[in-house]
């Protein structure tokens, strides 16, 4: 019987601010408004703790994350996409994945928090 531990590891980025121009309306575009962006991955653990190739590192996360979000889109679902996307080729020994953006304050009629969209990514077993 083997004494082998398994574990699994978790790497995230929680509530990154942007200033984007996403929105499906042109006036979105043009005036842009905050985003929070969070970043969430797993992995089995391999046990070396001290090497970056090893493990996910979050300033290649943050990377992503800052270039997609600088690429204006009209739709929050095509943002998750391409951030997700990109973290799943980047790092394709992830069993888990998931990207959710917050827009702060949307324009609609009362007083909205944010608006939210996720999108989540297993591993075929």
């Amino acid at each position: 019987m083997s004494n082998a531990k398994s574990y699994i590891q978790t790497v995230a980025l929680r509530d990154v601010k942007c200033y984007a121009f996403h929105g499906y309306y042109p006036e979105e575009q043009l005036t842009g408004i905050y985003f929070l962006v969070d970043v969430e991955v797993t992995f089995v653990h391999t046990g070396d703790t001290e090497n970056l190739n090893h493990t996910v590192n979050y300033e290649v996360l943050n990377t992503i994350l800052l270039e997609e979000m600088a690429n204006s889109q009209k739709m929050l679902e095509t943002v998750v996409r391409r951030i997700l996307d990109r973290v799943l080729d980047t790092y394709s020994f992830l069993q888990t994945g998931k990207v959710g953006i917050r827009k702060l304050s949307p324009a609609m009629p009362g007083e909205v928090g944010h608006s939210f969209v996720e999108l989540s990514y297993v591993a075929p077993k």
